[in-house]
């Protein structure tokens, strides 16, 4: 399967022999192995760490200019997800985005993304100058949610816009939905262009045949994926593949080496080494436990009055193709409280912490961290919280359809960097918009830098706020201001 000896952990190895010489530091961090660390925080967190927290050097190699163990353990990476090359991010998925999309745009470039991107998106955008032509992802009324971009979407937009350089896709969402992303890729490449995918929440794919497929294997040609977040690394620590023609392996390091640090973290990165040695020889094992274990919670949380997990049952609908079930997304809507009350009780009471709330829902990401005793925490006080509620209070009303794109002005960049001036929103008709405007559900932006503000958008979100939906963006909390382009 591997080309490689997966088993090989080239970057903590060489970090091991530091320490195993014990080696007299006079280099940064000013900490000399945890000598110098303040005394409580040294007891909690232990020696160990301390003493591979390291600065740029030989042994240890350098990551803007890998010719040693770092460069192996990304071809490691390479090797283990069948890329061509791999990079590690310890600027998390967002710098990776970043990185990615200033790969293949440049300003006045146009570039296809879906209107529910991640605010990296919209940031990598705005620093390259790229001109986005939004698409509309499916939006699930029942859920609150949106899915993914159809292909008939992103055929219909490339014809439409057939100048387009790249074209940008989430795989899955936040919610573990994945659309047909190698009908996608193939439709991409007939326009002799890139796809480059948002896999965030897709680092464990790869490793399992339950799974939905991954952006390498249907023929993406970049992706980003947060390995920190469902696989063993920490926090921060990324991955970027890259499987393709259209990008330049080298012309990307030197992007990456633009927007990270030159005093990486070595015990993030180490824990990327070992993250992936540990995915590519036990992945399919811990997968397959961690997806049994949800998919009985699942179940578990299905039998319970006023709570709704879906499943693969929402397979088949547009936008809809592949689910992860390794993610747990419960409604609360039936039982008549909110994601987010759902969430604050959950965590005040109970001492559970979820990933998210919108209005109808929380998210729990499942992983092989998890246990069966942990998940038997969570199933029981759903069952305390629906004894409470369950047909007391009436069920939530469904969520408003969301008003068309509004016509862009100025590109985000040009927005962004503007003089702006704040205003009343009642007073914002026909004003280009300095700020994004979001509603949950479902994530999606009313708003983007840049775009008319019309009377539609703002009769949309005083419907929202009269039925207490939530709604965010603006540099004023209350959104009862906004900030638009000062002429």
């Amino acid at each position: 399967m591997y080309k490689m000896n997966q088993n090989e952990t080239p970057l903590f190895n060489a970090l091991m022999e530091y320490v195993n010489r014990d080696t007299l530091p006079f280099h940064v961090p000013g900490h000399k192995k945890g000598i110098g660390i303040d005394s409580e925080f040294k007891e909690f967190i232990g020696d160990n760490p301390f003493k591979i927290d390291v600065t740029v050097f030989k042994l240890v190699d350098s990551l803007h200019h890998p010719n040693g163990p770092i460069k192996k353990a990304q071809e490691l990476a390479a090797d283990a997800y069948g890329a061509k090359a791999s990079f590690f991010s310890i600027h998390g998925t967002s710098g990776a985005i970043q990185a990615m999309i200033l790969s293949v745009v440049k300003d006045g470039d146009k570039i296809i993304v879906p209107r529910n991107v991640h605010k990296s998106v919209t940031s990598g955008i705005i620093l390259s100058g790229a001109i986005p032509i939004f698409v509309e992802p499916e939006i699930d009324k029942k859920l609150g949610i949106a899915h993914g971009v159809t292909p008939e979407t992103i055929e219909r937009t490339l014809k439409e816009n057939p100048d387009a350089k790249a074209v940008l896709i989430i795989n899955p969402t936040y919610y573990g939905v994945a659309t047909d992303i190698k009908k996608i890729a193939d439709i991409v490449h007939s326009y002799d262009i890139p796809l480059i995918v948002d896999e965030a929440h897709g680092p464990h794919l790869a490793f399992s045949n339950k799974l939905p497929m991954s952006a390498i294997e249907a023929g993406a040609d970049i992706c980003a994926q947060s390995t920190h977040k469902i696989i063993g690394s920490l926090t921060q620590g990324s991955l970027l593949h890259i499987n393709s023609k259209y990008v330049n392996p080298k012309k990307l390091q030197q992007i990456l080496n633009l927007l990270q640090t030159t005093s990486p973290s070595y015990i993030l990165m180490a824990s990327l080494d070992c993250a992936r040695r540990q995915i590519a020889l036990e992945g399919k094992e811990l997968l397959d436990k961690a997806i049994e274990l949800c998919k009985y919670t699942r179940n578990e949380i299905n039998k319970i009055p006023g709570f709704y997990c879906f499943g693969e049952e929402i397979l088949g609908k547009p936008g809809s193709y592949a689910f992860d079930p390794t993610k747990l997304t419960i409604s609360s809507r039936d039982l008549g409280i909110t994601g987010f009350e759902l969430d604050t009780i959950l965590a005040d009471k109970y001492h559970i912490q979820m990933e998210l709330s919108d209005f109808y829902n929380v998210l729990a990401v499942g992983s092989f961290g998890d246990t069966k005793e942990g998940m038997d925490k969570l199933i029981n006080a759903l069952k305390e919280i629906s004894n409470e509620y369950y047909g007391n209070r009436e069920p939530i009303q469904d969520f408003l359809d969301i008003p068309t794109i509004p016509k862009k002005i100025l590109n985000p960049r040009e927005a962004f960097y503007s003089n702006k001036i704040s205003v009343p929103l009642k007073e914002s008709i026909g004003k280009i918009s300095g700020e994004f405007l979001l509603a949950y559900p479902p994530g999606i932006p009313v708003l983007c830098p840049g775009e008319e503000i019309t009377r539609e958008v703002i009769e949309y979100v005083n419907d929202l706020k009269r039925a207490n939906l939530y709604v965010q963006g603006t540099e004023d909390t209350t959104v009862e201001n906004i900030k638009i382009v000062s002429k």
